[in-house]
This record gives structure tokens, C-alpha cells and sequence, in this order.
């Protein structure tokens, strides 16, 4: 199974591109007060098919890579960070546009998605965190 490493791989990182792309375009439109076009099927449906894509492919990932790839927990930290990105992008997406909370919850979403991405690219739980703290 190893062998298909290399294509899950591209298939995984072209997802988050896509997912994070699609999220981030659907806060902007719900933050300049076009939400009804934001949670339209269109988006909505496109983003949910994205996102299956992703965790299929990164249940695949896990299943390829020997296990010793995740001693280190940064799939764990990962995976927390995820419910974060998840609840908050909701609520920035249901939030009353050019609200201080609607401006917090996409904040903190796309800061959530990009600590992910951190720690995934480091293989590290703390992410870019562990050089500030001299490790």
C-alpha cells in the first residue's frame, strides 16, 4: 500500500488547498454581508465534497504510513485543532456580518486551519510554536 503514498499525498494537500480556499472565500462573501449567498447548496454541498475527500484521504494516509510516522503526536494535535476549526467556521459563517464575533470566529478558524497546516508541514505537535520556544 505504500506504494500509493506519493498519490495520496498530492490528492491530501490539493484538498486543503481547495477546502481552505473555498472556506475562506465563503467567510469573506459572509463577512461583507452576502451570507445567504455563502450557505447557498452550491457552496455548501461543493465544500461538504471537499472536505469527505480530505478526511477519506487522510484516513488513507494513516493507513499507508507505518505507525512510528505519528509517535510524536502531531497527528494528535492535528486532530484537536480540527472540532476548533470546525465549530468556529460555522459560527463565522451564521454570524451577523461586520460583527466583532463574526470577525473572531474567521480569525480564529483560519488561524485554527493554519496551525494544522504548521504542524502538519513540521511533524510537529507544537508547530512553528516549538522555535519561539527554543526547541
Amino acid at each position: 500500500m505504500i506504494e500509493f503514498y506519493p498519490q495520496l499525498r498530492v490528492l491530501h494537500i490539493s484538498a486543503v488547498i481547495v477546502s481552505g480556499s473555498l472556506f475562506l472565500l465563503r467567510g469573506l462573501l459572509a463577512r461583507a454581508g452576502l451570507g445567504t449567498l455563502a450557505l447557498m447548496p452550491l457552496p455548501r454541498y461543493l465544500s461538504y465534497a471537499v472536505d469527505t475527500l480530505l478526511l477519506l484521504s487522510a484516513l488513507a494516509l494513516v493507513a499507508v504510513l507505518p505507525a512510528a510516522t505519528f509517535v510524536s503526536g502531531w497527528l494528535y494535535a492535528k486532530l484537536a485543532l480540527l472540532p476548533v476549526y470546525v465549530i468556529l467556521g460555522f459560527l463565522a459563517l451564521r454570524s451577523k456580518a461586520g460583527s466583532p464575533r463574526q470577525l473572531a470566529c474567521l480569525a480564529g478558524a483560519l488561524l485554527a486551519f493554519g496551525a494544522m497546516i504548521a504542524i502538519a508541514r513540521s511533524h510537529d505537535p507544537l508547530g512553528p510554536l516549538r522555535a519561539l520556544l527554543g526547541g
